[in-house]
């Protein structure tokens, strides 16, 4: 009897060896990366775009029903968290109708950021762009010279002509559209958002503008923003939606420019331009993303009661 449990004990014994062996092999971690849902090849900036889309739940190519599009900056990045936060959303059917398409440049975080630092930003910066491509490499784990003149700054004004003679028509002729478009982008891209409600008219009729870079090249855009609405006593553009935030601990580079900004476009009081401002309490720049996508499809998007 006692040698059959020592038998039995050993056999326990071994068998977990053996399914520690095979069971305890170290897995690697699957790639988490969306997937596009087509990709543009821009003759404009010779380069392509990839567009990453989110449709209403009864959205169907069998009807004649069109929707509104809402255009979001960095969608390889911020497509996965505003499609969460819209479904999250739908369930109590608190948002409009639209369409969510994601836009950006780039499968990988080296060339995503690239693409990006050259597409919102309206002007050059080189001293900034060294300084980003050394802040990379040491992210990234990279020799320096590898990205060394890799990033570029000012094409703004080019990328905004893609946007509308290449990827809104596109999205346009392919889906079931209205001419309601927003546009909303988060740091840099707000940076670009808040460029677009200056420099365009009408193309755009719902902003979110989120941590803007306002700061970039000696707040160029903010003097900017204040001659325009100096000039403008009226716009004369269709009703507008404007949604402006900041995290209340993005400091002083960004909060101070966020709400001059804000006041500025506040003060004049457009009769056909909807202006919401809102600090994340508690937020810096790496957490405030999540909650500014969250208010800004809620203030862009939420039905009338």
């Amino acid at each position: 009897m006692k040698h059959s449990r020592i038998r039995n004990s050993l056999f326990i014994v071994l068998l977990l060896i053996i399914s520690s062996s095979l069971f305890g092999q170290k897995l690697e971690p699957k790639k988490r990366i969306p997937e596009p849902d087509t990709t543009i090849t821009s003759k404009i900036m010779g380069k392509d775009y990839q567009l990453y889309i989110s449709f209403p739940r009864n959205y169907s190519t069998k009807d004649t029903i069109k929707y509104p599009v809402l255009y979001l900056l960095d969608g390889w990045n911020s497509f996965p968290i505003l499609k969460s936060i819209r479904e999250t959303l739908d369930i109590d059917k608190e948002l409009e109708d639209v369409i969510i398409v994601g836009v950006s440049s780039g499968l990988d975080a080296i060339s995503f950021n690239i693409n990006r630092s050259y597409d919102y930003t309206p002007s050059k910066d080189t001293a900034w762009a060294r300084q980003l491509e050394k802040d990379g490499a040491k992210h990234y784990h990279l020799d320096y010279n590898l990205v060394k003149g890799k990033i570029q700054s000012g094409g703004a004004e080019k990328f905004l002509r893609c946007l509308t003679s290449e990827i809104i028509p596109y999205v346009e002729t392919h889906y079931k559209t209205t001419n309601d478009r927003g546009i909303s982008g988060f740091s840099l891209a707000g940076l670009f958002t808040a460029w677009c409600f200056v420099n365009t008219k009408g193309i755009f009729t719902r902003f979110g503008i989120n941590s803007p870079s306002l700061w970039w090249n000696n707040k160029e855009t903010l003097t900017q923003a204040e001659s325009f609405f100096n000039k403008n006593k009226i716009l004369d553009i269709p009703l507008t939606k404007v949604f402006i935030s900041v995290g209340e601990k993005e400091g002083p580079k960004m909060v101070p420019v966020m709400e001059k900004f804000s006041a500025l476009l506040q003060s004049r009081d457009y009769k056909n331009v909807s202006v919401t401002t809102h600090q994340f309490f508690g937020e810096d720049h790496s957490t405030v993303e999540r909650h500014n996508l969250k208010r800004t499809i809620a203030v862009l998007y939420s039905k009338k009661k």
